[in-house]
């Protein structure tokens, strides 16, 4: 899947396509405004990818004390830009592919 092919399934789909992995399906959770769903996928996968995910969320939800903790989990540093600019990061960095 292509970043492009993501963003894309964000207005095709009422919900993430069953063959994303777990850390794609949080972040295509998240990128709908569907916090409570994509926490509860980040929860439940243990990789620096799945805490960059778990601190992204709380960072989104305002919580920096408990994203600072996910952040250190995940071997980053908080960011200082935007949400979505971050969020597109990771999807680019869950695919593997880089920015345009």
């Amino acid at each position: 899947m292509t970043f492009d092919e993501f963003q894309q399934s964000l207005k095709k789909h009422a919900a993430p396509p069953a063959s994303m992995p777990p850390p794609l399906q949080a972040l295509w959770r998240a990128a709908r405004g569907e916090w409570a769903a994509a926490h509860v996928l980040a929860q439940a996968i243990e990789s620096r990818d799945g805490s960059w995910i778990h601190a992204h969320l709380h960072r989104d939800e305002g919580d920096a004390e408990n994203a600072a903790y996910w952040y250190n989990r995940a071997g980053k540093s908080m960011p200082n830009g935007a949400i979505a600019e971050e969020r597109d990061a990771l999807i680019r960095h869950v695919l593997n592919t880089p920015a345009a």
